[in-house]
């Protein structure tokens, strides 16, 4: 694999994983794999003796599997561990260039996806008016992770996630599934200059199958029909020092090994595996009540990129939405202890959470800017008591919701308001648990909201207070923007209490633009790429969510083999 100059070079993108040199098993790639046979039980062990005495518990010891527990050993060209959106993209292009490939995946088949995406400038978009600056883009989400990210691999996702959708909206399109281009309004968001580029697209009737990963799945096997094992639960990666040879999986019939030239790592984060969010994102669990992750992500394949010789994004980046609805006198943070631990909110993605409405602490007092991105307010709560929030509305909230004008997927909100919903039936969830309160006055509905003594005539001095800002349109307190406040008179009266909802991470390996492994010296591992929330060098600290469908855009993989070198398209979906 060729090395880049310093100089202007041929560079490597995401639309070009696969070359014809890698789908024949070239030379260029084959001499680097000579002799790379996975060490010997006794090598093996030595070697782990000097990572344990400094490794972190989260990170746990590497299986050893003997050789002679293989049951079958297979050989491919690539091979693609997981079958979520990075690694059906990846195999779907890999199918459209007749490459020898497998795709593992531990469950028996493919998991749920959202039909959102963020996109820059596509074809539709460019029709209704949304061009998107790709430079000011790619400094908005540099300022988002304070500069700890890779800009060639934001660019890279800026350059080509027209490409990508040119290709599934294709598929897409023949499964009838129509596309529509979320348009947001030209305010101001977020009480500062926020960017809030035309990015996402949104298929119509999301939920109704035939879903995207299934779509993809299709087009794969009908190409490739032989190509995807489900079933095989991802054990340990093969590795030599400075390159990875394969993998080795538990499936129903044992312990599988699959040599292979190139290995993409595609199987999500660790938002599923309490003992590592409780070692590497301590914010996000001390703000969390309820969780919206796939089972799945349980971090293993994070922990088997390290155990090969990948290094993990150094801060934590959680996906947080403010929605996990609780009754009165929860607390955020995990029940129960190390992998048995769970968040105690069964209501994850109650949607009017994200709405600006007045939100106020247990004592009673607002204590930040309720129009911030969903993890900002989630954040600000957690240095509250209790880590929650209680939020707090009246009659004429379905009109507040449609002058609000959210967008992302808290914009399904107004879409609601607008086709008519009553109030009450789209907070159901939380109104079915008897944790919704209602009430014909404000002393009755705090009361009811658990607030006594100072804290109760705290709040109802902040109705007051709140109500006089309305009047006035304007948030001396926290600046947020006059046309995002509300005014709390007219009943029946409403208040319901938060934490937010853990949906993913989003620091993982690191990765060059290229999407190759780094080890510690930031040098590439042979063989080894990453994609989807088990890489990283993209966030840090923060989900960006006025970049509206970034965190979901950037796990497809779309590959081409039309050049020259290995690398391949990573990022968008989810």
């Amino acid at each position: 694999m060729s090395e880049k100059n310093q100089g202007n070079v041929a560079r490597m993108t995401r639309r070009n994983f696969v070359t014809g040199a890698a789908l024949a098993g070239a030379a260029v790639v084959g001499a680097g794999m000579t002799g790379c046979a996975p060490k010997g039980a006794s090598e093996t062990v030595e070697a782990k003796a000097d990572v344990a005495a400094d490794a972190p518990a989260w990170l746990g010891q590497e299986p050893e599997i003997a050789d002679a527990d293989i049951v079958k050993t297979e050989e491919t060209d690539f091979l693609i561990i997981g079958a979520g959106t990075a690694g059906l993209c990846a195999a779907g292009t890999a199918a459209d260039a007749g490459m020898k490939f497998i795709v593992a995946e531990k469950n028996d088949k493919v998991p749920e996806t959202r039909e959102y995406w963020g996109i820059v400038n596509s074809k539709p978009a460019l029709a209704q008016g949304g061009e998107v600056d790709g430079m000011k883009l790619l400094n908005e989400l540099t300022r988002y992770a304070s500069g700890k990210c890779n800009q060639g691999l934001i660019k890279m996702w800026i350059d080509e996630s027209a490409e990508v959708f040119d290709w599934v909206d294709a598929m897409m399109a023949a499964q009838g599934k129509q596309v529509v281009v979320d348009m947001p309004g030209d305010h101001a968001t977020g009480g500062t200059d926020y960017m809030t580029p035309v990015l996402q697209h949104i298929y119509l009737t999301p939920y109704q199958p035939p879903m995207r990963n299934d779509v993809i799945l299709e087009h794969v096997q009908q190409k490739a029909p032989d190509s995807v094992r489900f079933k095989h639960a991802l054990v340990k990666l093969d590795h030599a020092e400075g390159s990875v040879t394969g993998a080795v999986f538990e499936t129903e019939e044992g312990y599988v090994r699959i040599n292979a030239k190139n290995t993409l790592l595609a199987t999500g984060g660790y938002p599923a595996n309490p003992v590592m969010m409780n070692a590497l994102q301590s914010a996000a669990v001390g703000c969390c009540t309820a969780s919206s992750y796939y089972l799945s992500d349980d971090g293993l394949g994070l922990r088997a990129g390290i155990w090969a010789g990948g290094v993990k994004d150094a801060d934590a980046a959680p996906m947080i939405f403010d929605r996990g609805a609780v009754d009165a006198g929860v607390d955020c943070g995990y029940l129960g202890e190390g992998d048995d631990a769970a968040f105690p909110g069964t209501i994850f993605q109650e949607n009017i959470g994200s709405q600006p409405f007045m939100k106020v602490n247990r004592r009673g007092v607002r204590f930040c800017n309720e129009s911030t991105p969903y993890d900002f307010l989630c954040f600000q709560a957690g240095q509250q008591p209790g880590g929650v929030w209680c939020e707090v509305f009246d009659a004429n909230a379905p009109e507040d919701i449609l002058r609000f004008d959210t967008m992302g997927c808290s914009g399904f909100a107004k879409q609601m308001m607008a086709a008519g919903m009553p109030l009450e039936e789209f907070v159901a969830a939380s109104k079915d648990a008897g944790i919704l309160k209602k009430a014909d006055t404000l002393e009755e509905l705090a009361d009811q909201l658990g607030f006594e003594g100072e804290a109760k005539e705290a709040f109802l001095e902040q109705v007051e207070r709140y109500n006089a800002q309305f009047d006035a349109q304007a948030d001396d307190d926290f600046g947020k923007e006059a046309y995002r406040l509300s005014a709390l008179r007219t009943a029946p009266f409403y208040g319901l209490w938060f934490g937010g909802t853990l949906l993913t991470t989003l620091d993982g390996l690191k990765i060059d633009e290229e999407c190759r492994v780094l080890d510690a010296k930031n040098e590439p591992i042979q063989g080894f790429y990453a994609a989807g929330d088990v890489s990283g060098s993209f966030f840090s600290g923060n989900y960006p969510e006025y970049i509206v469908g970034v965190a979901s855009d950037r796990k497809s993989t779309r590959l081409n083999s039309s050049h020259s070198k290995i690398s391949y398209a990573v990022f968008c979906l989810k």
